[in-house]
């Protein structure tokens, strides 16, 4: 009879304890896919384009935290110098960075940090080129200045592309395997406590079937 109890009494430690290991399944993939990443950015990873934009913008996957010290954009040219004209503004997901607007043609490097909306601080970098630069105004003549109106091509601001985002791959890879590693846990824990509660079971059978030593 006292072995009837104590089976009786661990079946609420079974069940507390599968309920928690589920709990931790599920919140772990979400606390590991919470960082935002970079979905696209202006001018884009690789893109080219004749000349310094005036500004940069770099649109993330969900609404980042602003403040003092929060994003943080540094852009510089092929030979080092920055380019970038003031601090950054934060409007939601989006980034935007102004930028003097002149530079030479080369490679240029951008690097960014910002804080995602988990409160978590991200950052990433990557690099876009400039195939004119100042040599579009050094290169014209002086002596006959022009009044013609700017072509479109010089006014259009830069399409908004995709850019690649490494972040979102890895955390997507962070969040597979924590899946997989979360589901093993839960099966051998459920598989622990199958095993304790049948044990128990066939012990409490062979107690009852035993005849009493006083009969």
């Amino acid at each position: 009879m006292k072995t009837k109890a104590l089976s009786r009494s661990a079946a609420p430690i079974a069940l507390a304890a599968t309920l928690l290991a589920a709990f931790l399944v599920l919140l772990s993939p979400v606390s590991a896919s919470a960082h935002d990443a970079l979905v696209s950015s202006s001018p884009a990873a690789d893109e080219s384009v004749d000349v310094v934009p005036a500004t940069l913008t770099l649109t993330f996957s969900a609404k980042l935290i602003s403040g003092e010290g929060s994003t943080e954009v540094v852009v510089t040219d092929p030979d080092g110098n920055q380019v970038t004209d003031g601090a950054a503004t934060v409007d939601g997901a989006i980034v935007t960075q102004p930028l003097k607007g002149s530079g030479p043609a080369g490679a240029y490097h951008v690097i960014w940090k910002v804080v995602s909306s988990d409160g978590h601080p991200t950052s990433g970098e990557y690099f876009f080129a400039v195939n004119v630069g100042d040599a579009a105004t050094t290169d014209e003549p002086t002596a006959a200045p022009t009044t013609a109106a700017p072509t479109a091509e010089q006014t259009a601001a830069p399409e908004v592309t995709s850019a690649p985002s490494t972040d979102a791959d890895d955390s997507a890879g962070a969040s597979a395997a924590i899946w997989i590693v979360s589901i093993v846990a839960v099966l051998v824990v459920a598989g622990v406590v199958v095993w304790i509660v049948m044990s128990r079971r066939r012990g409490t059978t062979a107690t009852d079937s035993d005849p009493s030593s006083e009969r």
